[in-house]
């Protein structure tokens, strides 16, 4: 299989690049208010679990298990290269992240995406997430979908 995934740092030229394509998708699709994208620095702390999922070496793919200190904790900055989209790159990071949280003990994932995100939504179903009210300091936000999954 040429597609690996494992724990990276995210400071790095290729991760650099997917942020940068993934801040441009939201601001495409949703106005600055409704985007919670998060920084490098925040991705760098040590309450952070960062995956990097590469094709043949290349940097493809990326998502952060970010935990909340309660138990929880929150996918961030889950983003598929577009020229690699098909290759199931999304389902093994998630698949990566949630080995994770089990190792972790967490009792639940939560997620905030835009409804907007067909593709992501779809992917958070399949993988038994639901809908929640917002959670965290996340307010309403008639452009955003709040989904947990609860853990063993």
């Amino acid at each position: 299989m040429s597609v690996t995934i494992a724990q990276e740092p995210p400071r790095q030229e290729g991760v650099i690049r997917l942020l940068d394509l993934s801040d441009a998708y939201a601001q495409s699709l949703y106005p600055a208010e409704s985007n919670h994208l998060v920084d490098l620095s925040l991705l760098e702390k040590p309450s952070v679990s960062f995956f990097v999922a590469r094709n043949h070496g290349a940097i493809v793919g990326c998502c952060a298990l970010v935990e909340a200190g309660d138990g929880t904790a929150e996918i961030k900055r889950m983003f598929v290269d577009p020229q690699a989209r098909g290759l199931r790159i999304a389902s093994g990071l998630m698949t990566a992240l949630e080995a994770v949280a089990r190792e972790k003990r967490l009792m639940a994932i939560r997620l905030e995406t835009g409804i907007y995100q067909p593709e992501a939504i779809a992917l958070y179903g399949k993988y038994g997430y639901r809908e929640i009210e917002a959670f965290g300091a996340y307010l309403p936000d008639p452009l955003s979908l709040f989904m947990e999954k609860r853990l063993g």
